[in-house]
């Protein structure tokens, strides 16, 4: 089933702050909580809806994802569909509702402490612009990033060699902060710790404790034969590391086509325009076409008008998804001479003369013509 909007989900424009994300996220998961909806199947979905809405534009890389690329580039397996719902992702909603209905308990996630879970790297996104042959036949491309990596002196535990994480003295090794605020108690996750319950008392020297250092790494990407304008290519686990013990985040190409001086492509199928001359196009004959492969022989028909189009089967591109392939489309366009000698235009008048045109007098064919059609 296709998924709706975020934005429109949350009831806000594209625009919006996160302010008005947040505000428009507790107004609905208030309205839809299912400790005020106790048994209403169709509460409880709008309320995971909302969720996955907001954690989504509250995080402003997932968001400029999601802005570019829609749902397909937050998808964790191809475009088939998203990670899943997964309460996980509610973790840091605490901050905005509160303890006010248990929300802890609800999803399972209430303990004396609380459950940490480790961030999965970022999505990264990058445009990368072919040619049509590139297109039409598939390639290879060297493209270039910076992206987060483990620490190599760490291995990503962002600790000296040798040492170990002590529990937060805010929270006392449970991750989160508890206080009261008028008749209920609010749960915040503990900002010194983010939740973990632990601290890095020893932080690594390369990484600063993160983790995590920033390197410029070089990708061979293959390019699929078919692919066209605005496609989007995921590279799993090509995007930033994770927090130790998580997963890497997905590279997202996005494919841009190059115009071509004598193509146009629409879908499969390729078009293109020809000039030729009169005596081409009343009499006939044979032209080479180029295609992206090899030149082709048209055969003009007689008396072939301008703004015809031929057809060349097979001369199209490849399609993406099956191994047919479109059709070339020629229009001709005839060429009126220009800067004609004397014995040239005295050979035209006498072959106008000879079919019965008028050529030095006013032509009231078409007058009379649109008569009829309109009597």
């Amino acid at each position: 089933m296709n998924k709706r909007d975020y934005y429109e989900i949350l009831g806000i424009s594209p625009e919006a702050s996160s302010e008005e994300i947040k505000k428009a996220y507790r107004k609905l998961a208030l309205k839809f909580h299912p400790d005020r909806n106790p048994g209403n199947k169709e509460a409880e979905e709008k309320f995971k809806e909302a969720a996955e809405a907001y954690s989504v534009l509250i995080d402003s890389e997932k968001r400029s994802i999601y802005n570019r690329f829609g749902h397909e580039g937050l998808r964790g397996e191809g475009f088939t569909g998203f990670t899943g719902f997964d309460s996980s992702i509610f973790r840091d909603f605490e901050d905005i509702l509160g303890n006010f209905f248990g929300f802890g308990d609800f999803f399972g996630t209430r303990s004396n402490r609380r459950r940490y879970y480790p961030q999965r790297g970022r999505d990264l996104g990058l445009e990368l612009e072919i040619t049509l042959e590139e297109a039409a036949f598939g390639t290879e491309k060297e493209i270039k990033l910076s992206r987060a990596e483990s620490c190599t002196a760490c291995h990503g535990s962002g600790m000296s060699p040798g040492t170990k994480k002590t529990n937060c003295h805010h929270c006392q090794g449970t991750g989160q902060v508890r206080y009261s605020q008028a008749f209920f108690t609010v749960s915040r996750t503990c900002t010194n710790c983010r939740g973990s319950g632990e601290i890095i008392t020893s932080p690594c020297k390369e990484c600063r404790g993160s983790g995590k250092i920033k390197l410029k790494r070089a990708l061979k990407i293959s390019i699929p034969a078919g692919i066209d304008d605005g496609s989007k290519l995921r590279i799993a686990g090509e995007g930033d590391a994770g927090d130790a013990g998580a997963t890497k985040g997905d590279l997202y190409i996005l494919v841009r086509v190059k115009k071509h001086k004598f193509f146009t492509r629409e879908e499969n199928n390729l078009y293109c325009q020809i000039s030729i001359s009169f005596p081409q196009a009343a009499l006939g004959g044979k032209m080479e076409i180029p295609t992206l492969e090899k030149n082709e022989t048209l055969k003009i028909s007689p008396g072939t008008q301008s703004g015809d189009v031929f057809r060349i089967k097979g001369k199209g591109v490849r399609s993406f998804h099956s191994n047919g392939k479109g059709d070339l489309f020629v229009q001709v366009k005839v060429k009126t001479p220009k800067n004609l000698t004397k014995e040239q235009k005295a050979l035209l008048r006498k072959f106008g003369q000879s079919r019965g045109d008028i050529l030095d007098s006013v032509d009231k064919s078409i007058v009379s013509d649109a008569k009829k059609t309109f009597s």
